[in-house]
């Protein structure tokens, strides 16, 4: 797999970005996908160090739409720790 097959896309919430605030981003990440070749993906597609990654499979929600009821999809997210000094502009009209 190459960088971009393995970084899906970066997850945007609250916490998410509060977290940027000490180095950590998180992203969604291919679920066969191995936390070193996340790290080396990383590197690769923006150019800092990363220190840590740490990976979660998302277990699927029950949803129901009116009388069916089905599950969301499971997906594997990843918390990536960069060394001091590395940022990654995930905005670039970020206030």
């Amino acid at each position: 797999m190459n960088a971009r097959e393995i970084i899906i896309r970066p997850i945007i919430t609250e916490r998410a970005f509060d977290m940027q605030e000490v180095n950590r981003y998180t992203f969604e990440v291919d679920k066969r996908a191995s936390k070193i070749e996340i790290a080396q993906a990383i590197e690769e597609l923006f150019d800092v160090k990363v220190l840590k990654v740490n990976t979660s499979n998302v277990k699927p929600k029950v949803k129901r739409v009116r009388y069916i009821a089905g599950k969301t999809r499971t997906w594997k997210k990843a918390v990536v720790t960069l060394a001091e000094g590395d940022s990654i502009e995930l905005f670039a009209n970020q206030a």
